[in-house]
């Protein structure tokens, strides 16, 4: 059957440049085991690699802000505060010998602690064997007294001195003479060259209580930055420093419960962040952010919401169902404002302050949805993706890892090309295109998503700038996945692969319900283009849209087998119509289409040299 639903048009444009796509985009949190692999490897580092994994963020979130590379040893605050082995080295060195290709992530430690030992820490396999229970985030290592009523606050907070040292900056940045200087173990940095600088500062007096029980102020972290990015950049000038690292929504503005005062001047967090940043560097002529990092945990958990949380980084006309913080962001409270466009706000301030060529890149390296529904994880997780890539992000790293990213994270890295090009769609909120070319702009892959969660959509792509060859082209879908993994390898996966026909620069497609679709386009080689141009092989359709006859005239250069078929909207054959060989010249035929359904279809004519495909309206 054709397509009765009026398509929705979408103009993808090569006209107007292309931008490349960051591979790694293509990331993950934690992949890499502590324990130094010998020749063999893990079921999550293989799982990475076919699924084409291209960078990996190892720090470990808030167990990275007290490690000590000397000791390979982390303070973990969400579990008592207790000391465990944490071989970075060994993480690394996999890295190296078992994903090749793929660029590193680690972080220093900025608040000025690590953890020193592990002698000290509470007992927990004695206390309940080691379960998880409402008090693992009580202060109890260094003698702590319990709390059995549970909740984060202990009956006697232990002494973080007996599990803890000092750790200033020469002391955190010294991991990168340990792998990367003359003495130390040899490993590449250019396949490590980003850094996270801490994470989440804003929450310390949270997540750190041990040791900052009053919140340091914004001013305060800045000169610790300063200094720890400083030391970095002597040692390493081509290091990719990633910052602030904000935990959430509200902390992209507020640096605790307020504004920041800054000379007279009421200013949010990442504004402030990026104002000192950039006086800093004025002063110093010292590059001190590479990547603005963020992190984003939203409070939605129905689809509805969900599939449209792409939109909170750069739509400036998107309202925000959950805007909270962004209420705060002139310095006051003023609820009118409800549009976060947070990454494009950070562009504007970073115009404003650095200038347009500031250089800074975006980045996120921690989020997570509420939804439970797999084809809603794959369908936001591509949606993100598509307009990071539109967007020139940098960087990419869920935090939490979901059925049905494994899949969306597949299709993206093994089929998309290396550079974006610009795509409009009549409606942007139900149907995005992502395409992506080739250098040489003949290979093309066009994303869609249907974020309609019951309904079929059928889509109308138009093309500028690039002459489809008239065939059919192949089509990978994720859609109806259920709660378990179907995601094994490259070659064992849950994509359903169809046909798609293009003719006369058009495809015309249909979308399942929350899906996610990629269209393996290539362009005509001119030769082809000058064959169609100078009228070797002629067709025509009347009348069309078509009544219950419709003829078929078509004329040949020379004597030649021709096969005729008809093809539904979506690319499957319906009926051949004729597969014999004809003598050169003019030939018309009739056939009957009373029988088909209102809609779209496609009539192929393919001779031994050449191939037409007009559409046909009934």
């Amino acid at each position: 059957m054709g397509f009765a639903q009026t398509p929705i048009r979408i103009d993808i444009d090569l006209t107007k440049g292309k931008k490349p796509v960051s591979p790694y985009l293509y990331g993950k949190n934690n992949v890499l085991p502590k324990n130094l692999l010998g020749s063999g490897t893990t079921a999550d580092i293989t799982k990475a690699k076919e699924a084409g994994v291209r960078f990996v963020r190892q720090g470990g979130g808030n167990n990275s802000t007290k490690y000590n590379w000397r000791n390979r040893l982390s303070s973990h605050p969400d579990w008592y505060n207790n000391v465990y082995d944490n071989n970075w080295d060994a993480a690394a060195k996999n890295l190296m010998d078992k994903m090749p290709g793929v660029q590193g992530m680690w972080s220093f430690q900025i608040l000025g602690k690590s953890a020193a030992n592990t002698k000290n820490n509470f007992n927990d396999w004695a206390y309940n064997t080691s379960k998880w229970w409402t008090g693992v985030n009580q202060n109890l290592a260094g003698g702590g007294q319990v709390n059995t009523a549970g909740g984060s606050k202990a009956l006697v907070e232990g002494n973080p001195d007996l599990y803890l040292m000092d750790w200033p900056a020469d002391s955190t940045v010294g991991i990168l003479d340990k792998w990367f200087g003359a003495k130390g173990l040899g490993y590449d940095k250019t396949k490590i060259r980003y850094w996270n600088m801490d994470n989440e500062p804003e929450i310390w007096s949270g997540t750190h209580d041990d040791v900052m029980k009053t919140q340091c102020t914004a001013e305060e972290f800045m000169q610790l930055y300063f200094k720890v990015a400083k030391a970095a950049r002597a040692k390493y000038p081509d290091i990719k420093l990633v910052g602030p690292v904000p935990a959430n929504e509200w902390q992209w503005y507020r640096w605790g419960s307020d504004a920041i005062l800054y000379n007279g001047k009421r200013y949010c967090w990442l504004e402030y962040f990026i104002l000192r940043i950039s006086e800093e560097e004025k002063v110093t002529g010292i590059k001190l952010l590479d990547v603005l990092d963020i992190h984003f945990y939203p409070g939605e958990t129905d689809a509805t919401n969900c599939v449209q949380l792409h939109r909170v980084y750069f739509d400036r006309n998107f309202v925000y169902p959950g805007a909270n913080g962004v209420h705060t962001v002139t310095g006051g409270w003023d609820t009118s404002i409800n549009k976060e466009y947070i990454l494009g706000r950070c562009s504007d301030w970073l115009v404003k302050y650095k200038g347009a060529s500031h250089g800074v890149t975006f980045g996120i390296t921690e989020t997570d949805i509420g939804s439970t529904n797999p084809n809603v994880q794959a369908l936001w997780y591509a949606s993100t993706m598509g307009e990071f890539m539109k967007n020139g992000v940098e960087i990419f790293t869920p935090w939490s890892w979901k059925v049905g990213m494994w899949e969306a994270l597949h299709l993206f890295s093994r089929y998309n090309q290396e550079n974006f090009v610009q795509a409009t769609s009549q409606n942007e909120v139900l149907i995005s295109a992502y395409p992506t070319v080739n250098e040489a702009a003949d290979s093309m892959t066009v994303v869609l998503v249907n974020r309609h969660q019951t309904a079929k959509q059928t889509v109308n792509l138009n093309f500028a700038g690039y002459l489809l060859q008239d065939r059919t082209y192949s089509m990978y879908s994720i859609s109806g996945l259920t709660t378990t993994e179907t995601f094994v390898s490259h070659t064992n996966n849950k994509l359903a692969k169809q046909d798609v026909i293009a003719a006369q620069n058009q495809i015309t497609v249909e979308l399942a319900p929350l899906s996610v679709n990629s269209i393996i386009l290539k362009a005509a080689p001119v030769s082809s283009d000058k064959a169609l141009q100078n009228g070797r092989f002629n067709a025509k359709i009347y009348p069309n849209p078509a009544s219950d006859q419709v003829n078929l005239e078509f004329s040949l250069p020379e004597k030649s087998k021709l096969t005729i078929a008809l093809y539904q909207a979506n690319g499957m054959l319906s009926k051949t119509i004729c597969n014999t060989a004809f003598e050169s010249g003019n030939h018309q035929i009739e056939i009957n289409s009373g029988y088909l359904s209102s809609g779209i279809y496609w009539i192929r004519f393919i001779s031994e040299t050449e191939t037409k495909t007009i559409k046909l309206i009934k």
